[in-house]
């Protein structure tokens, strides 16, 4: 016999057939209630962690992307020191060229300008072209000096030993009357200064200057080099009076 406490659960199928009862005790019944409640609580804290996960696997995504885009910034960053980096060498270099420290090198010096813009000399040039001065940018070391005689034996003018792609420089104003290669003289170039003067400038890597060309007094003109009859990186320099070869030294003074 059943107790009027009891709780009685009566399933009636929808197709008409016989109705089931499941009755329940009232100590039955608290416990249904309590794991009905547990599973409650346990499903709602697995959708909070579901949605704390799915937050995080959200954000984690978002801080991927930004570490890709802060890689490819400090790759950007890195090209741009690289590229710095090369500008201040090239920085230095050109202040050694206009006279930061160029070991007593006089520091008015010019770079060619753009092909199609060179103008006349300036009014002192035109006044005194005589080559006098030294025809590079830094002392460099004399290692042969003029030598008087034949063609075989003879040497017109001065061996300079400086490093390869150093700044040649015209020894005084004047027109470029020769720009050619041969193999004693390599890469070289001639200026006509008037009154006779022509200087020779041999064994460079480049010449910047046209035949045609006005330049000025130390401008630059070329690079030295070891192209034609050469056995190390230097600069041949001639002065020509009237054809004939005139100790350099007798007009240009080494910096000290």
């Amino acid at each position: 016999m059943s107790d009027s406490s009891d709780t009685t659960l009566i399933l009636v199928p929808g197709d008409g057939g016989e109705s089931k009862r499941y009755r329940f005790s009232p100590g039955r019944v608290r416990l249904l209630k309590r794991a009905a409640w547990v599973a409650g609580v346990v499903g709602a804290m697995l959708v909070v962690s579901w949605g704390f996960l799915f937050a995080r696997s959200l954000r984690v995504a978002e801080l991927e992307s930004r570490v890709a885009a802060l890689e490819g910034d400090l790759a950007q960053t890195r090209d741009l020191a690289a590229t710095l980096e090369a500008l201040e060498a090239r920085y230095a270099q050109l202040q050694g060229l206009f006279g930061a420290d160029v070991g007593g090198v006089d520091s008015d010096v010019w770079l060619p300008p753009p092909a199609g813009t060179r103008g006349s000399t300036s009014a002192v040039d035109r006044d005194d072209p005589t080559p006098t001065s030294w025809p590079l940018t830094e002392r460099g070391f004399v290692t042969q000096t003029l030598l008087e005689g034949a063609d075989a034996t003879g040497h017109p003018g001065l061996d300079i030993a400086v490093p390869a792609d150093s700044y040649v420089r015209a020894s005084g104003a004047g027109t470029v009357a020769e720009v050619g290669e041969d193999p004693v003289y390599g890469r070289y170039i001639v200026l006509d200064h008037g009154n006779g003067y022509r200087t020779r400038y041999a064994h460079a890597n480049i010449v910047f200057a046209e035949e045609g060309a006005v330049v000025r007094r130390n401008e630059v003109i070329a690079l030295s080099g070891n192209t034609g009859r050469s056995t190390a990186p230097h600069l041949h320099f001639e002065i020509l009076l009237d054809g004939e070869a005139v100790d350099p030294l007798s007009l240009v003074q080494q910096p000290a």
